[in-house]
């Protein structure tokens, strides 16, 4: 709910040109409940990611208040944006993988003799 709920927030009520391309990906509460970490993927370069980062910051205070007012929640918790990594983390474990295969393979070719090349052909 929390996720959906912060989500509807930076996607229709914050009116900030620098939000245009996030997306709300994730929420993950502290034990306590008292701190909320909201995992955001940004389209665009580095710099548009550092300012759309920029503005939930500044925002942070008023999705806390409109979340709170949403709920109904005793303790609202304390909103913290976070850039979300997973996919970066994903496409290098992908280039990884394609890499260790390109070396297999490598390694395979060079270590058939030439009869079975021959055999292969």
């Amino acid at each position: 709910m929390l996720r959906e709920e912060i989500a509807q927030i930076v996607g229709y009520e914050l009116e900030d040109p620098r939000l245009t391309p996030v997306t709300v990906t994730d929420v993950r509460l502290s034990e306590n409940l008292r701190d909320a970490r909201v995992y955001v993927l940004v389209a665009g370069d580095e710099a548009e990611t550092v300012k759309a980062l920029a503005a939930l910051r500044h925002a942070a205070p008023y999705v806390r208040k409109q979340v709170g007012f949403a709920l109904s929640l005793r303790h609202t918790p304390e909103i913290h944006f976070v850039r979300d990594t997973v996919e970066e983390q994903g496409a290098r474990v992908d280039q990884l993988l394609a890499e260790i295969e390109h070396t297999r393979e490598s390694q395979d070719s060079r270590e058939s003799s030439p009869e079975e090349r021959k055999d292969e052909g």
